[in-house]
């Protein structure tokens, strides 16, 4: 078990605190010292320069997954020169009507040393990185992957 921690900082930076007016900027300061510039979506009154909380649930789910695939590769003696995934989230609303990222689509593009595995393993693998992947084993909305 583990416990991981992470600081929101917001500050009103405005002489007003409306509904239209004030920022959304905030920062989210990780562990070990790094701090990331944040804001809501630009349908919320954000900022689009900055990454806001769904694209962080996008992004902590295609990170996990591939962690998690490059160990299960690695397990099985499969050497991965590259992975990079152009992954997106749906936010829409869910069945209780309420607003929520209600499927998440990864579309990895993976290039091996060596032989590739075939198509059927390669969905093996996917498979079992899903599987072991903690953040989709964390999350209420559909994962799923696609070929690009």
């Amino acid at each position: 078990m583990s416990e991981h921690r992470v600081e929101v900082v917001w500050r009103r930076d405005t002489p007003d605190f409306r509904a239209e007016t004030y920022s959304r900027h905030h920062r989210w300061h990780f562990e070990g010292g790094v701090e990331v510039p944040a804001s809501a979506a630009p349908e919320y009154r954000g900022d689009a320069d900055t990454g806001g909380p769904e694209q962080a649930l996008v992004a902590a789910v295609a990170g996990c997954h591939m962690l998690t695939f490059l160990a299960v590769a690695a397990r099985r003696r499969l050497v991965v020169d590259r992975y990079e995934d152009s992954a997106r989230g749906v936010l829409e609303k869910n069945d209780e009507g309420r607003l929520a990222i209600t499927r998440v689509v990864l579309r990895p593009r993976i290039v091996f040393a060596g032989d590739p595995p075939d198509a059927a393993e390669l969905a093996r693998l996917h498979e079992m990185a899903h599987r072991g992947c903690f953040i989709a084993n964390s999350v209420r909305c559909a994962v799923d992957v696609e070929e690009p």
